[in-house]
This record gives C-alpha cells, structure tokens and sequence, in this order.
C-alpha cells in the first residue's frame, strides 16, 4: 500500500464552510474510483492549507488519479497548484470497529 499526501494553499476569501462545501463536490467521483481504498480531507484555517491523504494500493494508482488534468482542476477549485508525497505504507492499524 501506498499513502499520498497532496497539499496546497487555499486562496484568500474562501472560508471553511466553502472549502468544505467544495470537498464536498469532489467526493462522487472520489467514491467511484475503484483504486482509492480511503481518502480524509484536511484543512487548517490558521495556515490556509488543504489538502487530503490517500490509501492506495500502488503508487502508478496514485499518480493516474492525481494527472495534470486533475492539478488544474483543483488549482482552479482552491488557488494553487498541488504538492504530492508518497510513503509505502507496511502496517496499518485501525480502531474503527
């Protein structure tokens, strides 16, 4: 497994209730990508910064769903231009029942 965590800065006058609201709009198709096996979206009012982190079985996953296409169109849904990081993910714990 492989964990992605994409960041960028959310543009000045978009408060939290609009980028939740635009998180929002993209978790159709987040949900209809059969590689994703989970997604949590960020965000941190003080610093600006969204973003989100990914569970995906192989990085080339990762990289397919995260293409130019997809950079531009979140540059143009927060105001700036994705970052990527990538880490293998040997173990994973979770709590959630």
């Amino acid at each position: 497994m492989i964990t992605e965590i994409v960041r960028f800065t959310i543009a000045p006058g978009i408060d939290r209730d609009e980028v939740i609201r635009r998180f929002e709009t993209t978790m159709p198709a987040w949900q209809a990508n059969e590689k994703l096996v989970r997604k949590y979206y960020l965000f941190d009012e003080e610093t600006r910064q969204g973003g989100g982190v990914y569970l995906w079985p192989d990085k080339a996953a990762a990289q397919a769903a995260h293409n130019e296409e997809w950079c531009d169109r979140a540059e143009k849904l927060y105001g700036s231009r994705p970052t990527f990081e990538y880490f293998d993910t040997p173990c994973i714990v979770d709590n959630s029942g």
